[in-house]
């Protein structure tokens, strides 16, 4: 299968997020083309449907058919927002492509605005970059500038203007209504489902949320064709996906694949396993997504559709590898303790659940768990999952449901021998070659 980058092509200039560097680069074309041959709204979204492009944040959503659910009739304002929170451990893709690539981002939220009828946009970026804060406050200046935001865009009737909105680095803000209620000024908290933003969103109107890297996805699309996108990829994956591979390989980083690559091809790309040690689990899509062990995650293509087959999701597109030297124990300890210090509180079941797996799995770790304890952490999963405002829940509980079925053994072994299955010296052994390459 061919590889071939749009989001993140032609980005070896030494400023490739300027404004002059983008246009060179065929930047703002997809927008000339949209105004100046007339297309209309749904001649907009038609294109996007048929490039199949889904939703790259997490969930997967068709988002042609996302676009189509904000009401056309509509008299009033109606906002467009860019979850750029990314706040998913494993996660930092988003953050790379408004570091170099911002006005591809601006340009796919204005066609967008066009699409759906919307005046106003803003960009919602994780608090914990402010470097990409600045650059993209940068880009748009930029575009003002050069007349592709603001009234009368490129001298037609059309106007749209974005704001870029500093977040300030928690997790559950990652979730499109608690988003809306930061924006809104309010506590980051999930809201209740219906109403849903389509139709009750930003300040009370109707509402379309997407993320980073789709919103980048769609000026290629307009300017080469739904179908030409779609053929990059494969049935109902369409085009490429930006993956954020760590962990345990030699070249950790920032990577762009057809959907439906190998994840061994991936893998090669990373420069293989660090040290030569064998792959020995990875969570294919964030922090959230359950584990997969090395053989299974060999048979894998990159896509949706062979990652949820095997037991997983893609998520947000975070490869977290795992070698042979790490302790399943101490690493679902570790996500564990993420989602119990990051639950908003709003949920009985979030709130206290993850809690009580954190401390479970820690009292594993340290040599104090007892065996009844791995049944009782799955039915406490169970009782969480499903069960809350928001995905947390799932996120918190997935985990540990996947860990304890592909790894139940070595949560037996810590519980009958208060020890780890991994020696204490190969895990020291892998830590050590990670430092001293990664530095």
């Amino acid at each position: 299968m061919s590889i071939q980058s749009i989001i993140l092509a032609g980005l070896e200039g030494e400023k490739s997020w300027r404004l002059k560097d983008y246009e060179a680069r065929g930047g703002y074309a997809a927008l000339r083309k949209i105004l100046s041959e007339k297309i209309t709204p749904d001649g907009v979204i038609a294109e996007v449907k048929k490039s199949v492009l889904r939703g790259r944040g997490g969930a997967g959503f068709p988002t042609g058919l996302k676009w189509s659910f904000m009401p056309r009739a509509y008299q009033g304002a109606k906002y467009l927002c860019c979850n750029s929170d990314e706040g998913e451990p494993g996660t930092f893709k988003d953050r790379d492509i408004l570091r170099y690539n911002p006005h591809m981002v601006i340009e796919g939220m204005i066609i967008a605005g066009y699409a759906m009828g919307c005046e106003r946009g803003y960009n919602y970026i994780h608090g914990e970059v402010w470097d990409v804060y600045k650059r993209f406050e940068e880009a748009l200046d930029e575009a003002r500038a050069a007349g592709y935001l603001g009234k009368n865009i490129l001298g037609t009737n059309f106007g749209f203007e974005l704001f870029a909105h500093h977040g300030y680095g928690a997790y559950i803000c990652g979730e499109e209504t608690a988003l809306l209620e930061s924006i809104e000024g309010k506590k980051g908290q999930p809201r209740y489902k219906p109403p849903f933003p389509a139709g009750f969103g930003l300040y009370g109107k109707p509402t379309t949320i997407n993320n980073t890297e789709t919103f980048a996805a769609v000026p290629w699309i307009i300017v080469n064709g739904g179908d030409k996108y779609l053929d990059l990829g494969k049935p109902n994956n369409g085009g490429t996906k930006v993956f954020s591979v760590s962990g345990h390989v030699n070249r950790p980083g920032v990577y762009e694949v057809a959907l439906g690559t190998p994840f061994s091809a991936l893998l090669e790309m990373c420069g293989g396993m660090r040290g030569g040690r064998k792959l020995k689990a990875c969570i294919p899509g964030g922090s959230s997504m359950p584990v997969l062990p090395g053989d299974i995650m060999m048979q894998c293509t990159m896509d949706y559709d062979s990652i949820a087959k095997a037991g997983s999701m893609l998520g947000s597109g975070a490869v977290i590898i795992m070698d042979e030297t790490v302790c399943m124990v101490k690493a679902l300890e570790r996500l564990s303790y993420f989602y119990h210090e990051e639950s908003c509180g709003q949920c009985t079941p979030c709130r206290e659940g993850t809690g009580w797996l954190y401390r479970m799995v820690h009292r594993i770790e340290h040599g104090h768990g007892r065996m009844e304890d791995i049944d009782v952490l799955n039915q406490v999963s169970d009782n969480i999952a499903g069960r809350t405002i928001c995905a947390l829940g799932d996120a918190a509980a997935l985990p540990v449901k996947s860990f304890l079925k592909h790894f139940r053994s070595e949560f037996e072994y810590h519980i009958e021998h208060k020890k780890c299955l991994v020696p204490v010296d190969v895990q020291l052994a892998g830590s050590k070659i990670y430092v001293e390459q990664a530095c």
